[in-house]
């Protein structure tokens, strides 16, 4: 996994959007958390767009019945969202948090890793990593991702919090 870590810092993302260079660029030298904040919703703004208005409509649709606990209705729709453009990151990063929230830990790593092929700032998807670590009882792991969220995005609170709980519970310095 910490291959992975690594290679996704160098790979360059279908989701070149010219918009998203100068967001995450503010969401590393943010002076506030607002300012992050406000960086951190737009580019998942940008990540939603696929560019086509069917995908678009099938991504939306998925949102909303996995939103609503529907989620073998929100797989399908992920699934041809992803069939129907499988460079789309955010259709693997929706899939993979879709399996994770039903506990098809492995099905939502390997979507987590397309995802990040795709997208290696995807700071969502390096989170939801973090998160089966946790699960799966990996401290270690679960540190290395959420540390590499904070790499991404320095003020993200909630892996702030988790490389402090982390940190203690590996023996190591909190942040």
């Amino acid at each position: 996994m910490m291959v992975l870590l690594l290679l996704t810092s160098v790979v360059g993302a279908r989701q070149g959007d010219e918009r998203l260079e100068p967001l995450f660029d503010t969401l590393l030298s943010a002076a506030s958390f607002e300012q992050a904040h406000s960086a951190a919703r737009q580019i998942w703004g940008i990540w939603h767009e696929s560019g086509d208005e069917e995908v678009d409509k099938l991504l939306l649709r998925g949102i909303m019945a996995m939103n609503s606990g529907r989620y073998d209705i929100a797989l399908a729709f992920f699934d041809k969202v992803i069939d129907t453009d499988p460079e789309f990151a955010e259709g693997w990063n929706k899939r993979a948090t879709v399996h994770w929230l039903m506990s098809n830990h492995d099905e939502s790593m390997a979507d987590i890793q397309r995802t990040l092929a795709l997208e290696p700032r995807h700071f969502g998807a390096v989170s939801g990593m973090g998160l089966i670590f946790m699960e799966r009882g990996d401290a270690d792991g679960a540190l290395r991702a959420f540390e590499q969220v904070l790499r991404i995005h320095p003020q993200d609170p909630g892996a702030l919090q988790r490389v402090e709980e982390l940190r203690q519970r590996v023996g190591q310095d909190p942040v």
